[in-house]
């Protein structure tokens, strides 16, 4: 039975939302977090492996410093205090991609703790209270085979690649965030954002959602206003910034649904799906008990020197929210103009842009006019449109040198976008340059003159601005190759008239 979701400007005058993300990291180590296994995306499935990290009996892990150290840095950006003292524990549960039936990990005491950061939701600056930031190794990766979805409904078998099971990974928690009402979902994304920016600027990991190396589970409840916090749920594995939006805002309807209806949201996974923008159920949700947590035999406890974590902290990167302030600056934006670059998520893109030798005016046309249209019109990333920085500075190399016009220099974008090649060999390939050789367009413009007589002749008696219509009727016949200054010039000296 279908059910009929209500209209998201009542949800939220009658529901509170409150959201929770927790967010996995794939840090960008050499080697796994308990052994000396490459840590490479891809390769063939369970060629990275070996005794430890595919738990064979008699293996003893050894923790990666490497991974610790990146853990603090997090930790450290993200305003946490670090544990003088801390250790790992056995997290207990059976499931095909844990080869050990138990994953380490931290529980009741993690490296860092009680942090937060701040991001800004239309002009309002949100604080999302950071729980824990807490190092752990990643599972392997099932494939469900033989069915239509890929899920493990309807699936005829599943495979289980375990390169990827032992990768040090970072799981960051946030704090309940309530208070955001209407803008939860653009908080949810805002705040993800920040944080992939923030863990870019510190080297610890290329956050590729696509990959895996970012991963996003979004806790979602409502609740009506003076009441208790509703049922959460916790929508796994959301793979992309927009998706992260769009999973909140789904379950901020459905749920309104069940409660108008009588019924009670179930403490439960959910899984989104990308091509419908709905959850459906997955699992129930686990308590902490049901992990049977203990304490880590096979590792001595955590201990980071004090001096230590002081030089880490004195060596963090310029922080994302900061050097967006000072781009600004730079570009000469207004609060608004600059809000809307961070809204399109372009700013990485336009100061790529603006390095490869493109002024900031000109990369910020490019990437919020049509290639923020492409992607908006393909439900993609900006960042996935298919055009690179370096390709769009040399495309606009090519305009300020005279070789393409605007008009040309779109015609040229779209063969880079499709995947043709550069744009230089787009322009040649096509034979869309810019045609400025007054010998060739010189018969063009004749011809233009002498069928248009009475524009022609106005011209003759001063009124120079008809030249317009001449340029025009040429640019027609040279499919908008010919250059516009030099055809003017032509026509005002082929018609005897000064400019």
């Amino acid at each position: 039975m279908t059910t009929t979701l209500p209209a998201y400007d009542d949800v939220v005058a009658r529901y509170e939302p409150v959201i929770g993300l927790e967010t996995h990291v794939e840090l960008g180590t050499n080697t796994k977090m308990f052994c000396g296994c490459p840590t490479d995306f891809g390769g063939e499935p369970n060629t990275r492996v070996c005794p430890v990290c595919l738990g064979l009996p008699g293996s003893l892990p050894v923790a990666n410093k490497a991974a610790i150290e990146a853990t603090i840095r997090i930790g450290l950006a993200l305003n946490c205090s670090i544990a003088e003292w801390c250790r790992f524990a056995r997290k207990n549960y059976f499931y095909p991609d844990m080869p050990k039936d138990f994953q380490i990990s931290q529980y009741d005491e993690p490296l860092c703790f009680d942090g937060y950061l701040d991001v800004e939701v239309d002009g309002e600056l949100v604080r999302i209270g950071i729980e824990r930031v807490h190092l752990e190794e990643d599972t392997g990766k099932t494939l469900h085979v033989g069915g239509a979805t890929g899920r493990i409904h309807g699936a005829t078998e599943s495979l289980v690649d375990y390169n990827r099971a032992g990768i040090p990974l970072v799981e960051i928690v946030t704090k309940p965030v309530p208070g955001t009402g209407a803008l939860a979902p653009e908080v949810a994304r805002a705040y993800v954002t920040e944080l992939r920016d923030v863990l870019r600027s510190l080297g610890v990991s290329d956050v590729r959602m696509e990959e895996g190396s970012l991963r996003c589970d979004v806790n979602t409840s409502l609740n009506l206003p003076g009441e208790e916090w509703g049922t959460r749920t916790e929508t796994k594995n959301v793979n992309s910034l927009r998706s992260v939006e769009r999973a909140v805002r789904s379950e901020m309807l459905r749920q309104a649904a069940v409660l108008d209806a009588g019924g009670k949201i179930t403490q439960e996974t959910r899984h989104f799906h990308e091509d419908t923008g709905d959850t459906t159920p997955g699992r129930s949700k686990e308590t902490a008990t049901d992990y049977r947590y203990f304490p880590e035999p096979d590792l001595v406890p955590l201990a980071p020197d004090a001096a230590w974590v002081a030089e880490l902290k004195a060596a963090l990167p310029e922080l994302p929210r900061l050097h967006r302030r000072r781009l600004q600056e730079q570009w000469g934006l207004s609060d608004l103009d600059m809000q809307s670059v961070l809204n399109a998520g372009a700013v990485e893109l336009i100061e790529q842009t603006v390095a490869a030798g493109a002024t900031p005016a000109a990369a910020r046309k490019w990437w919020l006019g049509e290639l923020s249209r492409r992607a908006n019109e393909a439900g993609i990333e900006l960042a996935d449109v298919g055009a690179t920085p370096a390709q769009v500075a040399e495309l606009q190399g090519l305009v300020d040198a005279g070789k393409l016009n605007d008009k040309l220099a779109r015609s040229v974008l779209e063969g880079v976008v499709a995947g043709e090649g550069s744009p230089t060999e787009i322009m040649t390939d096509r034979g869309l340059e810019v045609v400025s050789d007054t010998g060739a367009l010189t018969a063009a413009v004749d011809e233009a003159i002498a069928a248009n007589p009475g524009i022609a002749d106005k011209i003759r008696s001063g009124k120079v601005a008809a030249a317009g219509a001449l340029v025009g009727a040429v640019m027609k016949t040279t499919r908008g190759q010919a250059d516009a200054k030099t055809v003017r010039e032509l026509i005002l000296e082929r018609l005897g008239v000064q400019g």
